[in-house]
Formats: structure tokens, sequence, C-alpha cells
């Protein structure tokens, strides 16, 4: 039986499909797990498979595409008003079926393992900016608690603090002065990290 569209809702473990046969107007709605969902389109007629654009679907659409099937990925919100009842695993894929077959209905490119690497390597870069970001108001707020404002901006920030750091050694414990240490030694660290991810961007950029 050959269905030329499938909705799949994808998620961590079980996969939801629907099809409806164009021939008959059967409506079939399949559980797959994980580790069933490969097989079971390898056996499948070529088909078009619409799933949301969320986290995995640009790699499960490679796969797919592999497999010979047509994928789109559909945003959610644009998914969202052909839920009909309550959201479940099985309304979701109707949605997306329903969704997919809309005229003009936008769909999310497929990105590419390189596409995915880059956003990835932002992701990360994101991530410890925003950790250095948080120790460094730490150590501000830490000071600041003993009469020792710093200056705004990490790079302001960056110049002045061995200097201060160094004065502060006459005047505050010695247990939190070797603790500030190791935590301007972990934020330079972090500087250290975001340096050699921003290298790799610029390399792999480079290189298109």
């Amino acid at each position: 039986m050959k269905h030329n569209v499938i909705g799949m809702d994808i998620a961590k473990s079980v996969f939801q499909l629907h099809a409806i046969d164009p021939q008959t107007g059967e409506i079939e709605r399949i559980k797959l797990r994980r580790q069933e969902v490969l097989p079971f389109f390898a056996q499948r007629p070529a088909s078009l498979v619409a799933m949301e654009a969320c986290g995995g679907a640009h790699w499960w659409a490679r796969q797919l595409i592999a497999l010979g099937h047509e994928v789109r990925l559909l945003p959610a919100k644009a998914v969202r008003p052909f839920v009909l009842r309550n959201k479940t695993d099985a309304a979701d894929a109707r949605a997306i079926w329903t969704a997919v077959q809309q005229p003009e209905m936008k769909t999310v490119a497929i990105k590419s393992e390189f596409q995915q690497g880059i956003l990835a390597l932002h992701r990360l870069r994101a991530q410890l900016m925003k950790f250095r970001h948080m120790q460094t108001n730490a150590i501000r707020g830490l000071l600041l608690e003993f009469g020792y404002p710093l200056p705004e901006g990490y790079q302001a920030l960056r110049k002045a603090f061995p200097a201060t750091l160094a004065s502060l050694e006459e005047t505050l414990p010695g247990m939190l002065v070797e603790t500030l240490r190791e935590q301007w030694a972990r934020i330079q660290s972090i500087d250290q990290e975001i340096a050699v991810i921003e290298g790799r961007l610029k390399q792999a950029l480079s290189e298109t």
C-alpha cells in the first residue's frame, strides 16, 4: 500500500506516523520505536515525509532523503493550528500531515552536517560567554561588598583586575584572595576556550 504523504511526530524514543492512502482513503496510524524508524522507511515506497523542525529533525531528514524520500520540515507554529483536539503524539502527527499539504506552506531548509556543526559551535561559544559573564559579575559583587568597585565591561575588567587583585593581598583574608585568583584563572581558561572555538569557526568558514 502506497502512502504519498506521511506526517511524523519525532521524539526521543517513540515516533508517531500518520498517513492516508490516496486511493482508498484508509487511515494508517503507526507507532515506531527509534530503532525501527529507518528500517520502516527503507521498505516504504518513496513518499513525502513531513516533520516539525525541532531537535533532531535535520538528522532524520538527511537519513530519509538518503532512503529516497522527499522531506519537508515545518515550523512548529505553522503546525499548531491544525491540532484539532488534545495534544498527543497521534494528534501532532495528523496535524503535521495536514499542514504540509496546505498551499504555500512555508518550510524550514534542511541543514547539512556542516551547517549544524557551525551552529553547534556558536551555541557552545555563547554558553561559555554566558558562564564568563556570570563569573565576572560574581567577582564584581563580592569585591563591592568589601568596598572595591570594579569597572563595567569585560575588557575593562580584564585590564584592571590583575592590579586590583595584587593590591587586595594586604587587605582581604588570604583564603578569599586565593579563591579570587583561582576564579580569575578559570575565567582566563574560558577565554582560551572561546578563542579556540572562534578560530575553528573562522577556519571552517574560510574553507567553504
